[in-house]
């Protein structure tokens, strides 16, 4: 290979780089989790415990992102916090921590991109798959898997602050496939009958998040 050659195909790399990279975003954020199951079956707000993500988001185009996230976090219940005589009776408590991984489409109902051409904000929608390691504090069983498929879907909203410098807002559920979350699943061998429930859709977490992202843009000049 000449040397222009060489030379022309280190520019096109290199140029091929900074075009992928100006679609490329990362960021972190705080939140809150939250849980339904059998001691909450309903969403219940003094149940809610602090969790963190970290992101990486690639965005082909104005309208469609995909985006890998590591959530972590934990999930509380309370049975004498619930006005249930059945919760009152059983007094069971549970906290569980969460450590997710995922990948996850994401669909923006406006062209949202940040340069002075495109909106400045846009809700959106996501669904996805991940894996979530789970693991109940005190947990007199353990004889069920850990470590779990979830499905990830939700709603949430971006904004641009400045520059690079984005917000998103986003409310998410998380399917599972477990019903030991809150360690109480309907053939829990610690627990008598009378105080297990029979829940064969099992538990699910939530998780509400306000994130900082950094875009990787090419800088337009006035």
């Amino acid at each position: 290979m000449t040397l222009s050659k060489k030379f022309l195909l280190l520019v096109f790399s290199l140029f091929s780089l900074n075009t992928f990279a100006q679609k490329i975003e990362i960021g972190g954020g705080l939140g809150v989790m939250n849980y339904k199951g059998d001691i909450s079956p309903d969403f219940h707000p003094a149940f809610a415990r602090l969790g963190g993500n970290l992101l990486f988001r690639y965005n082909p185009n104005k309208i469609v992102s995909f985006r890998s996230s590591i959530v972590l976090g934990s999930i509380y219940g309370d049975d004498s916090k619930v006005n249930d005589s059945f919760n009152q009776l059983r007094g069971q408590t549970f906290k569980t921590s969460i450590n997710e991984l995922n990948l996850i489409t994401e669909y923006n109902f406006f062209d949202y991109k940040s340069n002075r051409y495109h909106k400045d904000w846009s809700p959106y929608v996501f669904g996805g798959l991940g894996l979530m390691k789970f693991s109940p504090r005190d947990s007199p069983v353990t004889n069920y898997k850990t470590l779990q498929v979830v499905i990830p879907f939700g709603i949430g909203v971006k904004y641009n602050v400045a520059g690079p410098w984005d917000i998103n807002v986003e409310f998410g559920a998380r399917k599972t496939f477990t019903d030991y979350l809150d360690n109480l699943g309907g053939d829990n061998p610690a627990l008598p009958k009378n105080q297990q429930n029979d829940y064969s859709r099992g538990d699910m977490y939530y998780y509400t998040s306000l994130s900082l992202t950094y875009k990787f843009i090419k800088v337009y000049c006035p």
